[in-house]
């Protein structure tokens, strides 16, 4: 079955995009979930209507990150953690828990969009990345010591 992507999918291709895909896929998987259309004429039409709004949503959306990551450049958290002899953490610090400390500073993140190369598991001062959006990264200082 032909199918029309209106939105882009890592598996198959960008938006707008012509992609041939097995019956099932389709009627199971791309339709119901609004991921593609069937390739009609149509259809054709419909999804370049789509695109030119997509793409003013795309540029709103981008906007606002540069926005935010220019903001949440200079902001820095301070994350309290329990510790032991030779001040060694109790498990380490997660990305929910850079998140709730971002919500105390009336940052609303998502923990998903935070990116811990390694899991934080020592006192110090350590430079979390944040993917705003798939064009803008930003970085925050974190503080971690001692409850």
């Amino acid at each position: 079955m032909k199918v029309i992507l209106r939105k882009d999918f890592e598996q198959l291709g960008k938006i707008g995009d012509l992609v041939e895909v097995k019956n099932g896929y389709a009627r199971n998987f791309l339709l119901p979930r609004q991921i593609a259309y069937v390739a009609t004429k149509g259809n054709i039409r419909a999804l370049e209507e789509e695109k030119q709004q997509y793409a003013k949503k795309e540029i709103k959306q981008l906007n606002a990150a540069k926005t935010l990551a220019e903001e949440l450049s200079n902001v820095s958290i301070t994350i309290p953690v329990k510790v032991g002899e030779e001040d060694k953490i109790f498990g380490s610090v997660t990305t929910q828990m850079i998140a709730d400390a971002l919500k105390e500073k009336n940052y609303d993140i998502d923990k998903r969009k935070i990116i811990l190369e390694e899991p934080i598991k020592a006192l110090g001062i350590y430079e979390v990345n944040i993917k705003l959006h798939n064009d803008v990264n930003t970085v925050v200082k974190t503080w971690v010591v001692r409850e």
